[in-house]
């Protein structure tokens, strides 16, 4: 067997933060399911906040500096807006960890790293907009627009799943809808 990595462990906390909260972060069931000891666990953390605080930076890498990423890479700007809610939205329907976060966002380890995460998508995606050709205004409006309407999808699809659209054509048409009313000349 090979040698556990500190990202192994923020891996396993981060999957047992989508499945059960910040409270399923332990170590003696993290260190079963790895097939470890606690031993391995106490050479790469001092503590489960430690755990927490690494797991909380591999979704802020995964699930937003990632997405900035592969989003960046499209040239056209309206494109980045389509693929970028293509990409959040399709996201809901198979990982809870974004859920979860939010339901720990008064937590003292999360909230610094939920208002980080928050500040950079918002930031980015007004930035999509203003590649758009908005006014700074306009674009920090259409992208809080942008970024809530995804919290709110986020939520409905973990909540009451059968109530967003779940089919690849509703789905895509969804997208498309949100995209042209998201982009829409100003009033």
């Amino acid at each position: 067997m090979s040698r556990l990595t500190a990202d192994d462990w923020a891996g396993a906390a981060l999957d047992a933060i989508g499945r059960g909260g910040l409270a399923a972060v332990a170590v003696e069931p993290l260190a079963a399911r790895l097939g470890a000891t606690k031993g391995s666990f106490y050479w790469h953390f001092a503590n489960r906040d430690a755990l927490v605080a690494a797991a909380l930076r591999r979704w802020e890498d995964g699930h937003t500096e990632a997405v900035i990423r592969f989003v960046d890479a499209e040239p056209d700007p309206r494109a980045r807006i389509r693929l970028l809610l293509a990409t959040v939205l399709t996201s809901t329907d198979h990982d809870p960890v974004e859920v979860a976060v939010l339901a720990s966002a008064a937590h003292p380890l999360v909230a610094p790293a939920l208002a980080r995460v928050s500040r950079r998508r918002l930031d980015y995606t007004a930035q999509l907009f203003r590649d758009l050709g908005f006014p700074a205004a306009e674009a920090h409006r259409r992208g809080l627009l942008a970024f809530t309407a995804y919290l709110g999808h986020a939520q409905l699809a973990h909540a009451t799943p059968a109530l967003v659209p779940r089919g690849r054509a509703d789905r895509q048409r969804y997208i498309d809808e949100v995209v042209a009313l998201l982009t829409a000349p100003a009033a």
